[in-house]
């Protein structure tokens, strides 16, 4: 849960890794790839987006990995706040 404004910031950030992701079923291009990620995320993380299993799960979407739930807004100051979610 964070505001609207960094969900749409992050939402986009989240769908250019996960097509990154999707990207190391090619064996010539997934050191770099690895690489790349592993620069910008956590342990972790790489290792989920590596799995053969995620790329199972979304090889059929070309884009539009995760979506922003607006939530009403917070009432110590009014912002607006949002939720980042998958989509499957």
């Amino acid at each position: 849960m964070t505001t609207e404004a960094k969900a749409k910031e992050l939402s986009g950030k989240i769908d250019r890794v996960f097509v990154m992701a999707k990207k190391l079923s090619d064996e010539n291009r997934k050191l770099s790839i690895l690489r790349t990620l592993a620069s910008r995320l956590p342990e972790s993380a790489v290792k989920k987006l590596s799995d053969e299993s995620f790329r199972k799960r979304f090889e059929k979407r070309p884009s539009g990995f995760s979506r922003v739930v607006k939530l009403p807004p917070r009432k110590s100051d009014s912002a607006k706040m949002a939720v980042i979610e998958m989509v499957d």
